[in-house]
Protein backbone atom coordinates (compact mmCIF):
# COMPACT_ATOMS: atom_id res chain seq x y z
CA UNK A 1 0.00 0.00 0.00
CA UNK A 2 1.56 3.40 -1.30
CA UNK A 3 1.99 6.42 1.17
CA UNK A 4 -0.68 8.44 -0.30
CA UNK A 5 -2.96 5.67 -0.03
CA UNK A 6 -2.57 5.19 3.46
CA UNK A 7 -2.89 8.71 3.75
CA UNK A 8 -6.02 8.92 2.05
CA UNK A 9 -7.61 6.93 4.30
CA UNK A 10 -6.56 8.32 7.13
CA UNK A 11 -8.23 11.49 5.91
CA UNK A 12 -11.69 9.16 5.49
CA UNK A 13 -11.29 7.77 8.82
CA UNK A 14 -10.59 10.78 10.75
CA UNK A 15 -13.37 12.85 8.71
CA UNK A 16 -16.22 10.18 10.27
CA UNK A 17 -15.30 11.09 13.59
CA UNK A 18 -16.12 14.58 13.00
CA UNK A 19 -18.97 16.28 14.40
CA UNK A 20 -19.44 19.84 13.74
CA UNK A 21 -22.56 22.18 15.02
CA UNK A 22 -23.65 25.06 15.86
CA UNK A 23 -25.97 26.07 18.87
CA UNK A 24 -29.03 28.44 17.90
CA UNK A 25 -31.13 30.35 19.77
CA UNK A 26 -33.35 33.48 20.80
CA UNK A 27 -31.89 35.48 23.30
CA UNK A 28 -31.66 34.60 27.09
CA UNK A 29 -33.02 31.14 26.22
CA UNK A 30 -30.10 29.93 27.72
CA UNK A 31 -27.22 29.19 24.84
CA UNK A 32 -24.19 30.38 25.97
CA UNK A 33 -24.86 28.55 29.85
CA UNK A 34 -26.07 25.23 27.53
CA UNK A 35 -22.24 25.74 25.83
CA UNK A 36 -20.48 25.73 28.89
CA UNK A 37 -22.19 22.86 30.37
CA UNK A 38 -21.34 20.92 27.34
CA UNK A 39 -17.73 21.72 28.02
CA UNK A 40 -17.91 21.20 31.25
CA UNK A 41 -19.56 17.68 31.01
CA UNK A 42 -17.51 16.79 27.56
CA UNK A 43 -14.21 17.05 29.73
CA UNK A 44 -13.15 20.20 27.96
CA UNK A 45 -13.25 22.60 31.08
CA UNK A 46 -12.81 21.85 34.94
CA UNK A 47 -15.34 24.28 36.11
CA UNK A 48 -18.23 26.13 34.07
CA UNK A 49 -19.09 30.16 34.25
CA UNK A 50 -22.51 31.69 34.47
CA UNK A 51 -23.17 34.85 32.12
CA UNK A 52 -23.66 38.05 33.97
CA UNK A 53 -21.52 36.19 36.16
CA UNK A 54 -20.19 38.26 39.82
CA UNK A 55 -16.42 39.14 40.47
CA UNK A 56 -15.22 36.12 42.57
CA UNK A 57 -17.25 33.78 39.61
CA UNK A 58 -15.38 32.40 36.32
CA UNK A 59 -16.37 34.25 33.10
CA UNK A 60 -17.92 32.16 30.28
CA UNK A 61 -15.14 30.40 28.17
CA UNK A 62 -17.29 31.01 24.51
CA UNK A 63 -17.48 35.01 25.50
CA UNK A 64 -14.10 35.90 24.81
CA UNK A 65 -14.52 39.95 23.86
CA UNK A 66 -14.35 42.22 26.96
CA UNK A 67 -17.64 43.95 25.71
CA UNK A 68 -19.23 40.50 25.89
CA UNK A 69 -18.04 39.81 29.80
CA UNK A 70 -19.34 43.38 30.73
CA UNK A 71 -22.72 42.87 29.07
CA UNK A 72 -23.34 39.28 29.62
CA UNK A 73 -24.03 38.63 26.00
CA UNK A 74 -22.53 37.00 22.98
CA UNK A 75 -21.90 39.38 19.79
CA UNK A 76 -19.30 37.11 18.26
CA UNK A 77 -19.12 33.65 17.17
CA UNK A 78 -16.59 31.42 19.65
CA UNK A 79 -14.92 28.09 18.27
CA UNK A 80 -14.49 25.51 20.46
CA UNK A 81 -13.25 22.14 19.99
CA UNK A 82 -12.83 19.05 22.15
CA UNK A 83 -13.28 15.34 21.88
CA UNK A 84 -15.87 13.43 23.53
CA UNK A 85 -16.35 9.51 23.30
CA UNK A 86 -14.11 9.01 20.49
CA UNK A 87 -15.61 11.83 18.43
CA UNK A 88 -14.01 14.99 17.33
CA UNK A 89 -16.43 18.02 18.10
CA UNK A 90 -16.03 21.37 16.81
CA UNK A 91 -18.70 23.52 18.48
CA UNK A 92 -19.64 27.14 16.62
CA UNK A 93 -20.78 29.38 19.51
CA UNK A 94 -23.17 31.54 17.79
CA UNK A 95 -23.89 35.41 18.66
CA UNK A 96 -27.57 35.48 20.73
CA UNK A 97 -28.39 38.71 20.40
CA UNK A 98 -30.83 39.37 16.89
CA UNK A 99 -28.19 42.45 15.88
CA UNK A 100 -25.56 40.05 15.41
CA UNK A 101 -27.52 37.39 13.38
CA UNK A 102 -25.35 37.91 10.12
CA UNK A 103 -22.57 36.48 11.94
CA UNK A 104 -24.48 33.30 12.64
CA UNK A 105 -26.38 32.91 9.32
CA UNK A 106 -22.39 32.97 7.83
CA UNK A 107 -21.67 30.50 10.63
CA UNK A 108 -24.47 28.12 9.81
CA UNK A 109 -22.88 27.51 6.39
CA UNK A 110 -19.98 25.62 8.15
CA UNK A 111 -21.93 23.06 10.24
CA UNK A 112 -23.32 20.60 9.81
CA UNK A 113 -26.38 20.27 12.50
CA UNK A 114 -28.17 22.21 15.02
CA UNK A 115 -29.02 22.64 18.60
CA UNK A 116 -31.92 24.61 18.60
CA UNK A 117 -32.62 26.43 22.16
CA UNK A 118 -36.41 26.15 23.62
CA UNK A 119 -36.68 28.08 26.91
CA UNK A 120 -40.02 25.98 27.86
CA UNK A 121 -41.54 29.08 29.38
CA UNK A 122 -41.76 31.53 26.23
CA UNK A 123 -41.67 28.71 23.75
CA UNK A 124 -40.59 29.73 19.53
CA UNK A 125 -39.32 32.93 19.93
CA UNK A 126 -38.98 35.47 16.54
CA UNK A 127 -35.30 34.89 15.97
CA UNK A 128 -35.41 30.92 16.75
CA UNK A 129 -37.62 31.01 13.45
CA UNK A 130 -35.33 33.12 11.80
CA UNK A 131 -32.43 30.55 12.71
CA UNK A 132 -34.58 27.71 11.59
CA UNK A 133 -35.32 29.11 8.32
CA UNK A 134 -31.68 29.40 7.03
CA UNK A 135 -31.16 25.81 8.81
CA UNK A 136 -33.61 24.63 6.68
CA UNK A 137 -32.67 26.69 4.04
CA UNK A 138 -29.14 25.49 4.07
CA UNK A 139 -30.60 21.50 4.92
CA UNK A 140 -28.88 21.20 7.99
CA UNK A 141 -30.29 18.65 10.70
CA UNK A 142 -31.28 20.05 14.15
CA UNK A 143 -31.48 18.71 17.28
CA UNK A 144 -34.31 20.58 19.36
CA UNK A 145 -32.72 21.33 23.29
CA UNK A 146 -35.98 22.36 25.07
CA UNK A 147 -34.47 24.10 28.25
CA UNK A 148 -34.75 25.57 31.82
CA UNK A 149 -37.14 22.94 33.08
CA UNK A 150 -35.96 23.61 36.62
CA UNK A 151 -38.30 26.11 36.24
CA UNK A 152 -42.11 26.11 35.52
CA UNK A 153 -43.18 26.46 31.77
CA UNK A 154 -45.65 25.28 29.12
CA UNK A 155 -46.73 21.53 29.28
CA UNK A 156 -44.13 19.77 27.20
CA UNK A 157 -46.91 18.33 25.18
CA UNK A 158 -48.33 22.03 24.12
CA UNK A 159 -44.55 22.67 23.26
CA UNK A 160 -44.37 20.13 21.26
CA UNK A 161 -47.05 21.16 19.30
CA UNK A 162 -46.12 24.64 18.87
CA UNK A 163 -43.08 23.71 17.62
CA UNK A 164 -44.47 21.79 14.92
CA UNK A 165 -46.99 24.17 14.48
CA UNK A 166 -44.37 27.19 13.89
CA UNK A 167 -41.71 25.78 12.15
CA UNK A 168 -43.56 23.08 10.09
CA UNK A 169 -41.30 20.02 11.12
CA UNK A 170 -42.22 17.15 12.98
CA UNK A 171 -40.57 16.18 16.44
CA UNK A 172 -40.05 12.98 17.85
CA UNK A 173 -39.24 13.48 21.81
CA UNK A 174 -36.61 10.52 22.51
CA UNK A 175 -37.03 12.23 26.36
CA UNK A 176 -39.61 13.43 28.38
CA UNK A 177 -39.26 15.07 31.57
CA UNK A 178 -40.23 14.04 34.84
CA UNK A 179 -41.92 17.06 36.62
CA UNK A 180 -41.25 20.81 35.98
CA UNK A 181 -39.75 23.53 38.37
CA UNK A 182 -38.55 22.47 41.64
CA UNK A 183 -39.79 19.02 40.83
CA UNK A 184 -38.10 18.50 37.76
CA UNK A 185 -36.05 14.91 38.98
CA UNK A 186 -34.83 14.45 35.85
CA UNK A 187 -35.85 12.60 32.63
CA UNK A 188 -37.16 9.10 31.00
CA UNK A 189 -34.64 7.98 27.92
CA UNK A 190 -37.39 6.74 25.38
CA UNK A 191 -34.93 5.05 23.27
CA UNK A 192 -32.97 3.11 26.23
CA UNK A 193 -36.62 2.69 27.59
CA UNK A 194 -35.12 3.94 31.68
CA UNK A 195 -34.99 6.69 33.94
CA UNK A 196 -32.20 8.98 34.51
CA UNK A 197 -32.72 10.83 37.99
CA UNK A 198 -29.58 13.44 39.20
CA UNK A 199 -28.80 15.26 42.39
CA UNK A 200 -27.62 18.70 41.89
CA UNK A 201 -23.75 19.23 42.22
CA UNK A 202 -22.01 19.98 45.50
CA UNK A 203 -20.83 23.37 43.99
CA UNK A 204 -22.53 25.58 41.72
CA UNK A 205 -20.39 25.10 37.99
CA UNK A 206 -19.94 21.52 38.47
CA UNK A 207 -22.33 18.38 37.19
CA UNK A 208 -24.88 16.87 38.34
CA UNK A 209 -24.95 13.42 39.64
CA UNK A 210 -26.70 10.83 37.37
CA UNK A 211 -28.62 7.75 38.44
CA UNK A 212 -29.86 5.71 35.97
CA UNK A 213 -33.10 3.32 36.64
CA UNK A 214 -33.72 0.73 33.75
CA UNK A 215 -37.62 -0.39 34.86
CA UNK A 216 -41.21 0.35 33.34
CA UNK A 217 -42.77 3.52 34.10
CA UNK A 218 -45.56 1.66 36.41
CA UNK A 219 -42.55 0.03 38.97
CA UNK A 220 -43.12 0.90 42.40
CA UNK A 221 -39.31 1.14 42.68
CA UNK A 222 -39.92 4.63 41.20
CA UNK A 223 -41.38 6.14 44.46
CA UNK A 224 -38.40 6.08 45.38
CA UNK A 225 -37.75 9.45 43.52
CA UNK A 226 -41.70 10.36 42.65
CA UNK A 227 -44.51 10.39 44.59
CA UNK A 228 -47.79 8.11 43.23
CA UNK A 229 -49.27 11.16 41.81
CA UNK A 230 -46.39 11.54 39.78
CA UNK A 231 -45.97 8.47 39.20
CA UNK A 232 -49.71 8.20 37.72
CA UNK A 233 -49.15 11.39 35.27
CA UNK A 234 -45.93 10.30 33.99
CA UNK A 235 -47.25 6.49 33.42
CA UNK A 236 -49.60 8.58 31.50
CA UNK A 237 -47.32 10.81 29.26
CA UNK A 238 -45.62 7.70 28.63
CA UNK A 239 -48.07 5.92 27.24
CA UNK A 240 -49.64 8.77 25.05
CA UNK A 241 -45.86 9.16 23.53
CA UNK A 242 -45.62 5.33 22.81
CA UNK A 243 -48.74 5.19 21.15
CA UNK A 244 -48.48 8.36 19.14
CA UNK A 245 -44.77 8.08 17.69
CA UNK A 246 -43.56 5.17 15.69
CA UNK A 247 -39.69 4.36 16.39
CA UNK A 248 -37.12 7.30 15.44
CA UNK A 249 -36.21 7.73 11.40
CA UNK A 250 -32.29 9.02 11.58
CA UNK A 251 -32.35 9.11 8.25
CA UNK A 252 -35.60 11.36 7.96
CA UNK A 253 -33.80 13.74 10.81
CA UNK A 254 -30.52 13.64 8.53
CA UNK A 255 -33.28 15.29 5.73
CA UNK A 256 -34.65 17.74 8.05
CA UNK A 257 -38.13 16.31 8.28
CA UNK A 258 -37.82 15.50 12.09
CA UNK A 259 -36.02 17.18 14.68
CA UNK A 260 -35.21 14.92 18.01
CA UNK A 261 -36.43 16.24 21.23
CA UNK A 262 -34.58 16.35 24.52
CA UNK A 263 -35.96 18.03 27.66
CA UNK A 264 -33.04 19.50 30.45
CA UNK A 265 -32.02 21.92 32.37
CA UNK A 266 -28.51 23.59 31.29
CA UNK A 267 -27.99 25.82 34.21
CA UNK A 268 -28.47 22.23 37.15
CA UNK A 269 -27.27 19.85 34.45
CA UNK A 270 -29.93 17.56 34.73
CA UNK A 271 -30.88 16.07 31.76
CA UNK A 272 -28.07 17.24 29.85
CA UNK A 273 -25.42 13.89 30.09
CA UNK A 274 -28.50 12.31 28.32
CA UNK A 275 -28.86 14.80 25.50
CA UNK A 276 -25.30 14.73 25.02
CA UNK A 277 -25.43 10.96 24.25
CA UNK A 278 -27.91 11.15 21.97
CA UNK A 279 -25.83 14.28 20.06
CA UNK A 280 -23.26 11.57 19.85
CA UNK A 281 -25.42 8.77 18.71
CA UNK A 282 -27.29 10.63 15.94
CA UNK A 283 -24.97 13.73 15.42
CA UNK A 284 -24.39 13.57 11.33
CA UNK A 285 -20.37 13.58 9.58
CA UNK A 286 -19.27 15.79 7.25
CA UNK A 287 -21.07 15.80 4.35
CA UNK A 288 -21.13 17.05 1.09
CA UNK A 289 -20.48 20.99 0.01
CA UNK A 290 -22.28 22.96 -2.99
CA UNK A 291 -19.41 23.97 -5.05
CA UNK A 292 -18.22 24.45 -9.07
CA UNK A 293 -17.60 22.91 -10.85
CA UNK A 294 -19.21 20.28 -8.50
CA UNK A 295 -20.22 19.38 -5.07
CA UNK A 296 -17.29 18.57 -3.11
CA UNK A 297 -17.62 15.20 -0.88
CA UNK A 298 -15.81 15.03 2.82
CA UNK A 299 -14.42 11.58 0.77
CA UNK A 300 -12.58 13.93 -1.53
CA UNK A 301 -8.89 13.21 -1.08
CA UNK A 302 -7.42 16.65 -1.90
CA UNK A 303 -7.97 19.45 0.40
CA UNK A 304 -10.84 21.76 0.02
CA UNK A 305 -11.63 24.66 2.44
CA UNK A 306 -13.46 28.45 2.64
CA UNK A 307 -13.12 31.07 4.59
CA UNK A 308 -16.59 31.92 7.06
CA UNK A 309 -15.09 33.92 9.08
CA UNK A 310 -12.34 37.03 10.16
CA UNK A 311 -11.68 38.02 13.56
CA UNK A 312 -8.74 40.67 14.19
CA UNK A 313 -7.52 41.31 17.47
CA UNK A 314 -7.97 38.30 19.44
CA UNK A 315 -4.85 38.63 21.05
CA UNK A 316 -4.41 42.92 21.36
CA UNK A 317 -0.65 42.22 22.12
CA UNK A 318 -0.09 40.94 18.56
CA UNK A 319 -2.68 42.38 16.63
CA UNK A 320 -3.35 39.77 14.90
CA UNK A 321 -5.42 38.61 12.55
CA UNK A 322 -7.50 34.82 12.02
CA UNK A 323 -9.29 33.69 9.11
CA UNK A 324 -11.23 31.12 10.26
CA UNK A 325 -11.41 28.16 7.93
CA UNK A 326 -14.06 24.82 7.59
CA UNK A 327 -11.69 21.88 5.94
CA UNK A 328 -14.38 20.10 3.34
CA UNK A 329 -12.37 17.45 2.24
CA UNK A 330 -8.62 16.14 2.34
CA UNK A 331 -6.20 16.73 4.67
CA UNK A 332 -4.69 20.09 6.07
CA UNK A 333 -1.21 20.23 7.18
CA UNK A 334 0.57 23.33 8.92
CA UNK A 335 2.64 25.62 6.38
CA UNK A 336 0.90 23.57 3.50
CA UNK A 337 0.60 26.01 0.15
CA UNK A 338 -2.69 26.13 -1.20
CA UNK A 339 -4.09 27.86 -3.92
CA UNK A 340 -6.46 30.62 -3.49
CA UNK A 341 -9.73 30.71 -5.98
CA UNK A 342 -10.65 34.39 -5.73
CA UNK A 343 -7.10 35.79 -6.10
CA UNK A 344 -5.45 33.24 -8.69
CA UNK A 345 -2.20 32.27 -6.76
CA UNK A 346 -0.70 30.26 -4.37
CA UNK A 347 -0.95 31.19 -0.72
CA UNK A 348 0.83 29.16 2.29
CA UNK A 349 -1.23 28.49 5.33
CA UNK A 350 0.86 29.16 8.83
CA UNK A 351 0.44 29.62 12.40
CA UNK A 352 -2.74 27.14 12.48
CA UNK A 353 -4.41 27.01 15.03
CA UNK A 354 -6.93 25.65 17.13
CA UNK A 355 -9.38 27.20 19.97
CA UNK A 356 -11.30 27.33 22.88
CA UNK A 357 -12.69 30.35 22.65
CA UNK A 358 -9.82 33.06 22.77
CA UNK A 359 -7.00 29.91 24.21
CA UNK A 360 -5.27 28.87 21.13
CA UNK A 361 -3.09 25.82 20.56
CA UNK A 362 -0.52 25.13 17.06
CA UNK A 363 -2.04 22.47 15.29
CA UNK A 364 -0.46 20.16 12.62
CA UNK A 365 -3.06 18.31 10.64
CA UNK A 366 -6.98 18.44 10.50
CA UNK A 367 -9.22 16.56 8.72
CA UNK A 368 -12.76 17.52 6.69
CA UNK A 369 -15.46 18.96 9.51
CA UNK A 370 -12.31 20.61 11.42
CA UNK A 371 -12.47 24.36 12.02
CA UNK A 372 -8.86 25.69 12.35
CA UNK A 373 -7.42 29.22 12.62
CA UNK A 374 -4.71 30.65 10.07
CA UNK A 375 -2.38 33.84 10.32
CA UNK A 376 -4.27 36.43 7.55
CA UNK A 377 -1.69 38.69 6.06
CA UNK A 378 -4.48 40.74 4.29
CA UNK A 379 -5.07 37.64 1.71
CA UNK A 380 -8.44 36.57 3.01
CA UNK A 381 -11.98 37.81 2.50
CA UNK A 382 -15.14 35.66 4.11
CA UNK A 383 -16.22 33.03 1.55
CA UNK A 384 -13.11 32.58 0.12
CA UNK A 385 -12.32 29.46 -1.34
CA UNK A 386 -8.81 27.02 -0.99
CA UNK A 387 -7.88 23.97 -2.57
CA UNK A 388 -5.31 21.62 -3.79
CA UNK A 389 -5.07 19.77 -7.17
CA UNK A 390 -5.29 20.97 -10.63
CA UNK A 391 -8.56 21.56 -10.81
CA UNK A 392 -10.67 25.22 -9.61
CA UNK A 393 -13.07 24.89 -7.08
CA UNK A 394 -15.22 27.39 -5.82
CA UNK A 395 -17.88 27.09 -2.88
CA UNK A 396 -20.41 28.69 -2.64
CA UNK A 397 -21.08 32.28 -1.34
CA UNK A 398 -21.42 33.62 2.37
CA UNK A 399 -24.44 35.70 3.22
CA UNK A 400 -24.10 39.35 3.61
CA UNK A 401 -27.38 40.78 4.20
CA UNK A 402 -28.97 44.34 3.78
CA UNK A 403 -28.50 46.39 6.63
CA UNK A 404 -31.34 48.37 7.96
CA UNK A 405 -29.30 50.77 10.35
CA UNK A 406 -27.00 53.00 8.57
CA UNK A 407 -24.28 56.35 9.90
CA UNK A 408 -21.64 58.08 9.26
CA UNK A 409 -18.49 58.66 10.99
CA UNK A 410 -16.33 61.88 12.05
CA UNK A 411 -13.22 61.62 13.27
CA UNK A 412 -12.80 64.02 16.89
CA UNK A 413 -8.82 63.90 15.94
CA UNK A 414 -8.63 64.17 12.13
CA UNK A 415 -5.10 63.47 13.07
CA UNK A 416 -6.18 59.97 13.25
CA UNK A 417 -7.99 59.28 10.08
CA UNK A 418 -5.14 56.49 9.00
CA UNK A 419 -6.04 53.89 12.03
CA UNK A 420 -10.04 54.84 11.46
CA UNK A 421 -9.42 53.71 7.67
CA UNK A 422 -7.61 50.62 9.09
CA UNK A 423 -9.89 49.78 11.68
CA UNK A 424 -12.97 50.36 9.89
CA UNK A 425 -11.53 48.01 6.81
CA UNK A 426 -10.44 45.43 8.97
CA UNK A 427 -14.24 45.24 10.82
CA UNK A 428 -15.88 45.11 6.97
CA UNK A 429 -13.71 42.32 6.13
CA UNK A 430 -15.00 40.68 9.52
CA UNK A 431 -18.12 40.95 7.89
CA UNK A 432 -19.32 43.57 11.35
CA UNK A 433 -19.82 45.92 9.27
CA UNK A 434 -20.44 46.58 5.75
CA UNK A 435 -19.05 49.50 4.02
CA UNK A 436 -20.66 51.75 1.34
CA UNK A 437 -18.54 53.95 -1.07
CA UNK A 438 -19.43 56.80 -3.66
CA UNK A 439 -16.35 56.15 -6.40
CA UNK A 440 -16.50 59.77 -6.89
CA UNK A 441 -15.95 60.74 -3.58
CA UNK A 442 -13.73 57.92 -2.38
CA UNK A 443 -12.75 56.75 1.15
CA UNK A 444 -13.42 60.17 2.51
CA UNK A 445 -16.80 60.29 3.34
CA UNK A 446 -18.16 56.69 3.46
CA UNK A 447 -22.00 55.26 4.62
CA UNK A 448 -21.49 52.48 7.15
CA UNK A 449 -24.55 49.82 7.68
CA UNK A 450 -25.22 47.33 9.66
CA UNK A 451 -28.42 45.03 10.47
CA UNK A 452 -28.86 46.06 14.20
CA UNK A 453 -27.86 48.95 15.85
CA UNK A 454 -26.32 47.42 18.81
CA UNK A 455 -23.57 46.47 16.26
CA UNK A 456 -22.75 50.46 15.82
CA UNK A 457 -22.12 50.40 19.64
CA UNK A 458 -19.68 47.16 19.14
CA UNK A 459 -17.79 49.28 16.28
CA UNK A 460 -17.44 52.11 18.09
CA UNK A 461 -16.40 50.14 21.08
CA UNK A 462 -13.60 48.12 18.95
CA UNK A 463 -12.70 51.57 17.17
CA UNK A 464 -11.97 53.18 20.33
CA UNK A 465 -10.20 49.92 22.20
CA UNK A 466 -8.30 48.32 19.61
CA UNK A 467 -7.97 51.24 17.34
CA UNK A 468 -7.58 54.19 19.62
CA UNK A 469 -9.76 55.69 17.27
CA UNK A 470 -12.61 58.07 18.88
CA UNK A 471 -15.29 59.11 16.60
CA UNK A 472 -18.93 60.75 16.43
CA UNK A 473 -21.28 58.02 15.02
CA UNK A 474 -24.07 60.34 12.77
CA UNK A 475 -27.17 58.28 11.67
CA UNK A 476 -28.28 58.44 8.06
CA UNK A 477 -31.98 58.15 7.00
CA UNK A 478 -31.80 55.01 4.98
CA UNK A 479 -33.36 51.75 5.85
CA UNK A 480 -32.24 49.43 3.35
CA UNK A 481 -29.80 48.63 0.48
CA UNK A 482 -30.39 46.78 -3.13
CA UNK A 483 -27.78 44.85 -4.29
CA UNK A 484 -27.77 45.68 -8.42
CA UNK A 485 -26.72 43.08 -11.25
CA UNK A 486 -26.64 44.90 -14.71
CA UNK A 487 -27.47 41.87 -17.41
CA UNK A 488 -27.76 45.04 -19.91
CA UNK A 489 -24.24 45.57 -20.78
CA UNK A 490 -24.93 48.62 -22.31
CA UNK A 491 -26.03 50.21 -18.76
CA UNK A 492 -23.05 52.24 -17.30
CA UNK A 493 -23.39 51.87 -13.51
CA UNK A 494 -20.90 55.26 -13.43
CA UNK A 495 -23.63 57.47 -15.27
CA UNK A 496 -26.62 55.64 -14.08
CA UNK A 497 -28.87 58.37 -12.64
CA UNK A 498 -31.28 56.85 -10.41
CA UNK A 499 -32.33 59.39 -8.08
CA UNK A 500 -30.90 57.52 -4.86
CA UNK A 501 -27.41 56.82 -3.55
CA UNK A 502 -25.69 54.33 -5.96
CA UNK A 503 -22.61 53.31 -4.27
CA UNK A 504 -19.95 50.39 -4.39
CA UNK A 505 -19.57 48.04 -1.61
CA UNK A 506 -16.37 46.69 -0.02
CA UNK A 507 -16.16 44.40 -3.21
CA UNK A 508 -17.00 46.40 -5.41
CA UNK A 509 -20.73 45.58 -6.17
CA UNK A 510 -23.31 48.14 -7.21
CA UNK A 511 -25.55 49.22 -4.34
CA UNK A 512 -28.77 51.03 -4.23
CA UNK A 513 -29.59 52.71 -0.59
CA UNK A 514 -33.30 53.74 -0.38
CA UNK A 515 -35.00 55.79 2.76
CA UNK A 516 -38.56 53.58 2.41
CA UNK A 517 -39.82 50.57 1.09
CA UNK A 518 -41.91 52.69 -1.36
CA UNK A 519 -38.73 54.28 -2.62
CA UNK A 520 -37.20 50.89 -3.61
CA UNK A 521 -40.72 49.82 -5.49
CA UNK A 522 -40.97 53.54 -7.08
CA UNK A 523 -37.21 53.23 -8.51
CA UNK A 524 -37.41 49.89 -9.38
CA UNK A 525 -40.51 50.55 -11.22
CA UNK A 526 -38.70 53.45 -13.45
CA UNK A 527 -35.77 52.02 -13.69
CA UNK A 528 -34.01 51.23 -17.16
CA UNK A 529 -34.60 47.87 -18.09
CA UNK A 530 -31.95 45.21 -17.73
CA UNK A 531 -31.45 45.66 -14.04
CA UNK A 532 -31.99 42.96 -11.57
CA UNK A 533 -32.67 43.83 -8.04
CA UNK A 534 -31.38 41.54 -5.04
CA UNK A 535 -31.98 41.61 -1.47
CA UNK A 536 -28.60 41.08 -0.09
CA UNK A 537 -25.01 40.42 -1.64
CA UNK A 538 -25.58 36.28 -1.29
CA UNK A 539 -28.81 36.05 -3.38
CA UNK A 540 -26.37 38.60 -6.11
CA UNK A 541 -23.86 35.85 -6.32
CA UNK A 542 -25.92 32.82 -5.52
CA UNK A 543 -27.87 34.00 -9.15
CA UNK A 544 -24.39 34.15 -10.58
CA UNK A 545 -23.15 31.13 -9.37
CA UNK A 546 -26.28 29.11 -10.66
CA UNK A 547 -26.36 30.45 -13.86
CA UNK A 548 -22.35 29.49 -14.17
CA UNK A 549 -23.79 25.95 -12.41
CA UNK A 550 -26.03 25.46 -14.94
CA UNK A 551 -23.82 26.64 -18.12
CA UNK A 552 -21.12 24.16 -16.45
CA UNK A 553 -23.74 21.04 -16.45
CA UNK A 554 -25.08 21.97 -20.08
CA UNK A 555 -21.94 22.44 -21.47
CA UNK A 556 -20.66 18.85 -19.71
CA UNK A 557 -23.89 17.09 -21.34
Amino acid sequence: MTQDLIQEKRALSEALRRRTFAIISHPDAGKTTLTEKTLLYCGAIHEAGEVSAKANRRKTVSDWMELEKQRGISVSSSVLQFDYKGQRVNLLDTPGHQDFSEDTYRTLMAADSAVMVIDIAKGVEPQTIKLFDVCRMRGIPIFTFINKMDREGHDPFKIIEEIEAVLKISCNPLTWPIGMGPSFKGVYHRLNREFVFFDPPEKAGFQAKARTLKCEPSDPRLLEWIDEEQQAKLVQEIELLEGGLGPFDREAFLRGEISPVTFASAKSGFGLSVFLDIFHEFAPPPHKKPALPRPIEPTDPRLTAFIFKIQANMDKNHRDRIAFLRICSGRFARDMDVKHSRLGKTVRLTHSKQFMAQDRNTVDEAFAGDIIGIHDPGHFQIGDTLYTGSEKIDFEGIPQFSPENFGRLTLKDPMKRKQLQKGISQLCEEGMVQLFVDPRVGMQDPILGVVGPLQFDVMMYRLKDEYGVDARLDRQAFQSARWLLFKDKKIDPKTLDLRVPLVEDQHGNWVALFKSDWEFEYTKKNAPQGIEWFANSFEASKAVFEAKLAQGTSSSS
